[in-house]
């Protein structure tokens, strides 16, 4: 078939064993790729209860039919999944590498790890070959000496995801990192690895795509035309995404403070005017002409950042020097460590300090107090002393320290670095995001702001639920960059048709939107399996933003309400075919050819008609 390998590596760390297999292609074509493959493995693969960090959960590395094209638009991604360790639940994230690349042209759509190791080990994979490499020497370096270490090993030409000492350590929100500014898998994808000895995985793939190389030529060229002769293109090149922090603040979104204010005074300090004003180099993943990886001066070097590294170690901390939030991010990747969930961390260790709750463990982290926070994130990717604690998730050391509602998260993943108090349908997005808070499946904010923010009606309930058919359907299962539709206005129509030239599958708008609902109601079954039943609590927002009111800036006195709150999120149910209770219907399973699930998880859960 077109536009897939439809082969799938599969290695057995265990008996260091590994076997190709075919995959089925009804299957590729009803989740084409990416987090529909990956869920769809995770799913029909691991059995009930599996422990996170046991030998029997997979990592699947999973790419889709857009991957690897020459030209893009932004097509150098991949999706790393698990059962994740922080939330017990589905867990993945994209990362930008070369391995994307390589592994499409080795031959496979999928590579899926089981087992342990004895030992401290890496895979080197070259086309059909995989050697199972000694890793002794790489244990314990932080990965951007793994990365060095391992190109000059085999070359430059390959592509490479590593773990660094988070990861060895089971940090629980642990990623996996490349590119030396490229980190993936928030919900500790990078703690599976190392809970399986596997510190690196590096792939050489020499072979061609499996597609219409010059029909795929055309369409992705077109939507480069009209990305690059886009009026914001410029300004994108110039500030990428650190350019919210400045419109975050303008609009009381910018989290503070451990997210008890949505406005900081010194933003200015750390926004993209002064990303602009110092950055030392402009970096992309593979095959993209939007770079978004500026690389700015940090205490002990430099390193790339982002909108939500900057307010989650910035503002989120009450610390206003760009260069020491740099270090922060920079600790963050070199120790492969989500610096959003980190910020959220340390955040709370913040709070706890002012609340007088850290005592009894002999520390003290007050808000701004860089030299503390620094030290409490290594300790966390180290697990020295009271890091253990903190290195467990936000929602685990609150819960520990008596006081829940200082952890901003939901179903255990942190929020991303959007206020939203005044922003019901940011607060629904993110309650509803498949892998728990997270910003990409539906960034709503910026159309209700310049709409009625206040409003709960019941087309915010639709917004959120297209931009989840889009952001994280199609574009986590092609697998391409969202930014150039997002922040570039590249027409979707342009996707729409490259995936059919390459896959040859006469996918539609209609089409798409309907494996995009398949993805998210079998993610949604992952959970109830997992979690052993399911209720709506768990897709509310962070208690805070309903009971704790801003006391600053323009929308002094702004909280979410409960009742209006409930009130989106029944029509949010309804309009997905879920329950009151947000289990997927039997008739909507049966709809999206998910039959088989219903059967499954009615032993947790009533599953209505």
């Amino acid at each position: 078939m077109r536009g897939w390998t439809g082969r799938a590596l599969r290695i057995d760390l265990t008996r260091r064993k590994h076997m190709v297999q075919e995959l089925d292609p009804h299957v590729l074509v009803d989740f084409i790729g990416g987090r529909g493959l990956a869920a769809w493995i995770l799913w029909t693969e691991l059995p009930p209860g599996t422990d996170p960090l046991g030998p029997h959960n997979k990592l699947v590395i999973a790419a889709g039919p857009l991957t690897g094209i020459q030209g893009g638009p932004n097509s150098g991604k991949v999706v790393v999944a698990a059962k994740s360790p922080l939330t017990g639940g589905y867990g993945d994230g994209n990362i930008g590498t070369w391995l994307a690349v390589n592994m499409r042209k080795a031959g496979y759509d999928v590579i899926v790890v089981e087992g342990r190791a004895s030992r401290p080990t890496y895979l080197y994979i070259e086309n059909g070959e995989v050697h199972f490499m000694d890793a002794d020497h790489l244990w314990g370096l932080n990965t951007w000496s793994t990365e060095d270490r391992l190109l000059r090993t085999h070359g430059r030409d390959v592509g490479g995801i590593y773990i660094g000492p988070a990861g060895e350590r089971q940090v629980k929100f642990a990623t996996v990192v490349s590119l030396k500014g490229r980190s993936g898998g928030r919900p500790g994808i990078g703690a599976v690895m190392g809970s399986k000895m596997l510190k690196a995985i590096v792939v050489r793939g020499t072979g061609r795509l499996p597609i219409d190389a010059e029909e795929a030529a055309r369409a992705s060229s077109d939507a480069v035309r009209e990305g690059r002769t886009s009026k914001a293109y410029d300004f994108w090149m110039r500030q990428g995404t650190t350019m919210t922090v400045e419109w975050a603040q303008e609009a009381s979104v910018l989290p503070a403070y451990n997210f008890n204010e949505a406005q900081f005074d010194g933003y200015e300090r750390i926004g993209g005017n002064m990303v602009e004003k110092y950055e030392t180099d402009l970096k992309s993943c593979p095959i993209c002409f939007m770079p978004c990886g500026h690389w700015i001066p940090a205490v002990s070097g430099t390193v790339e950042t982002d909108y939500e590294n900057i307010a989650m170690l910035g503002s989120n901390l009450g610390i206003d020097d760009l260069a020491k939030v740099g270090e922060l991010n920079r600790i963050a990747d070199v120790a492969g460590m989500d610096t959003i969930s980190l910020g959220s961390a340390l955040a709370v260790a913040m709070e706890a300090t002012e609340s007088g709750l850290l005592r009894d463990l002999g520390i003290r982290v007050e808000w701004g107090d860089f030299n503390a926070a620094s030290q409490l994130a290594l300790d966390i990717a180290y697990r020295h002393g009271p890091g253990s604690l903190f290195a467990e998730g936000s929602a685990y050391a609150a819960k520990v320290l008596g006081r829940e509602d200082m952890a901003m998260h939901v179903k255990g993943l942190d929020v991303s670095a959007y206020d939203s108090r005044a922003a019901p349908a940011m607060a629904l997005a993110f309650a509803t995001s498949p892998i728990g808070a997270h910003h990409k499946d539906a960034w709503v904010i910026s159309q209700e702001v310049r709409t009625d923010r206040f409003s709960y009606s019941p087309e915010k309930a639709e917004w959120v639920i297209a931009q989840q058919r889009v952001r994280g359907g199609w574009f986590e299962a092609f697998v391409s960059c969202r930014f150039p539709w997002v922040e570039l206005g590249v027409s979707l129509d342009h996707y729409v048709r490259l995936i059919r030239a390459v896959t040859g599958v006469d996918y539609t708008r209609d089409r798409l939107d309907l494996v995009a609902d398949r993805i998210y109601a079998l993610i949604r079954a992952f959970w109830i399996r997992e979690l052993g039943g399911w209720t709506r609590s768990l897709d509310m927002p962070p208690p805070k933003w309903f009971k704790r009111p801003l006391t600053r800036g323009p929308l002094a006195g702004a909280k979410l309400d409960l009742d209006k709150y409930n009130g989106l999120l029944d029509h949010y149910y309804r309009l997905r075919g879920w329950d009151n209770n947000g289990v997927p219907r039997r008739s909507t399973l049966k709809a999206l050819g998910l039959g088989y699930v219903a059967d499954q998880i009615e032993k947790y859960v009533d599953v209505y008609d």
